[in-house]
């Protein structure tokens, strides 16, 4: 059963979504309710003619910060200093990059211009934090995702130079690790997710954990460095 949202900001339990993941549709992409949706281990993702569609995935991909797969090579151009990596210093340009930028096998994009204004709004108070990597200055690859509690999740990275996401994704894991985060939520499986040390745990674990990392409090400063 899909369960249909209406204007009150509350979510049926994760565990009664659909063998694929989907759990509702309907509402809107407000603060409140997506805190809310993070927090109960769901997430939106829909296409620009879909409603706003909610998910919660069995199994779910989890990166733990300090066991990220750093192959020789990655790490070889991590030593040579490449690239420039920052925190939040450019969020609207990387989720619009994120937008914008081809992936090999995909078609379009689901980050609509709402679904880019909610994670600016995110971001705007303190909840959403990006990496940005520069090559001679300009921005050529980054991601984003939503911190809560001691939890990451990840939304979306792109890349326009070879290797670009991963450095910033190697420092992301480096941040999360420094601040003691629990994990990185991947939430749907991908060769390149499990390329990067992801492991698949079931929904009921993915919750357990999401509870203990809900324990402590969000820290809302710019991760800017």
């Amino acid at each position: 059963m899909i369960f249909e949202l209406g204007q009150r900001i509350a979510f049926p339990p994760a565990v009664y979504a659909e063998p694929d993941g989907l759990l509702a549709f309907g509402g809107d992409l407000n603060i409140d309710r997506l805190l809310t949706a993070y927090s109960s281990g769901i997430f939106p993702w829909f296409n620009p003619d879909d409603p706003i569609l909610w998910w919660s995935p069995d199994p779910r991909p989890l990166i733990y910060p300090d066991r990220m797969r750093v192959t020789k090579s990655l790490r070889r151009t991590i030593a040579k200093g490449k690239f420039d990596i920052s925190f939040d210093a450019d969020f609207k340009a990387v989720i619009e990059n994120c937008a914008k930028v081809p992936r090999k096998g995909q078609d379009g994009t689901w980050l609509t211009a709402e679904m880019k204004e909610a994670y600016l709004n995110l971001h705007k108070h303190g909840y959403c934090h990006s990496v940005e990597a520069r090559l001679d200055g300009e921005l050529v690859g980054g991601l984003y995702g939503v911190a809560l509690g001691k939890a990451f999740f990840g939304e979306s990275m792109f890349h326009k130079v070879s290797d670009a996401s991963k450095v910033a994704f190697y420092y992301l894991c480096k941040k999360l690790n420094d601040k003691e985060f629990h994990f990185i939520d991947g939430q749907v499986s991908t060769p390149h997710l499990l390329s990067l040390g992801a492991v698949e745990v079931s929904r009921e674990l993915f919750l357990k954990k999401l509870g203990e990392a809900l324990k402590y409090p969000t820290e809302r400063d710019s991760w800017s460095e």
